[in-house]
């Protein structure tokens, strides 16, 4: 498998589409029904354009102003919120499959090991700004998937995570203050294993940025590479045998187990 892009859904391109011809049939201009429905021009046209999900307020009031008949609103049902970006709607398909994870992280605390309102913070400041029932249904999602952890039978988990992702704030420092005492829960389970790589051991090849490489139930393989845009996920071959090797570099450099935990405690009474 190789990279997935970003591109927004078909639904909201079609349905998008839909809204400007109904506008155009009755004569609506765009300026109007953004005065109508309380929105700004702009976020109405990327709307129209497809790259924005149509809301349902806007649909609500267009179908009533281009007398549509209860036509675009029923396009709501095909626009409800996708759970996770397309660029890892792939992986986390295999990670449902899997029986080991090996992730190592550089900046951020890894999905499954998020809190609540440490995953808030990351999704709502995501930029361009997602509406809000988006972020509600991708931090459920996030919450949903963090069964995997104590679903049976148990799946592995061995984290790496750079001191980068500990000591970066993500919203207040309360916020991490809790997240980094989950950590320290999390890991007392015994299919968890947690490290940290500090600053003063890290390799080089440790700021390349994240990985993550799985097992699945069938013993097929996988590495996943993620990048602000896009995500990659290989099977087999060259290049999940140079993760692999990258990974191993990473994990030799980082503390055990017990080193870890004290240094995450450590960093959660400095905040």
């Amino acid at each position: 498998m190789g990279e997935t892009n970003s591109q927004p859904p078909v639904a909201w391109r079609y349905c998008g589409s839909q809204i400007k011809l109904w506008r155009t049939e009755a004569g609506v201009s765009r300026a109007a029904l953004a005065d109508e429905v309380g929105y700004d021009y702009e976020y109405v046209k990327s709307m129209e354009n497809g790259r924005r999900r149509p809301t349902l307020r806007l649909l609500q009031v267009a179908d009533q102003l281009c007398g549509a008949g209860g036509k675009l609103t029923a396009a709501q049902e095909h626009l409800k919120p996708e759970p996770f970006p397309q660029r890892t709607q792939q992986y986390v398909q295999v990670e449902a499959d899997a029986i080991v994870v090996q992730w190592y992280e550089a900046l951020l605390i890894p999905g499954l090991l998020q809190t609540k309102e440490y995953a808030h913070e990351l999704i709502s400041s995501d930029c361009p700004p997602l509406d809000e029932e988006t972020v509600e249904e991708r931090v459920a999602a996030r919450m949903k998937r963090q069964a995997k952890l104590t679903s049976r039978p148990l799946t592995h988990f061995s984290y790496v995570i750079h001191e980068a992702a500990l000591r970066a704030t993500v919203g207040e420092p309360g916020v991490m203050k809790r997240q980094l005492h989950h950590l320290l829960e999390i890991g007392k389970l015994r299919n968890v294993s947690i490290q940290v790589l500090p600053f003063a051991l890290a390799p080089s090849v440790a700021l390349s940025g994240p990985m993550v490489l799985v097992e699945t139930a069938e013993h097929e393989r996988f590495g996943f590479v993620e990048g602000q845009e896009t995500g990659a996920l290989y099977v087999e071959g060259d290049r999940l045998s140079t993760l692999t090797q990258r990974h191993g570099m990473i994990r030799m450099q980082a503390l055990n187990v017990e080193e870890s935990a004290r240094f995450i405690k450590k960093v959660a009474e400095e905040l």
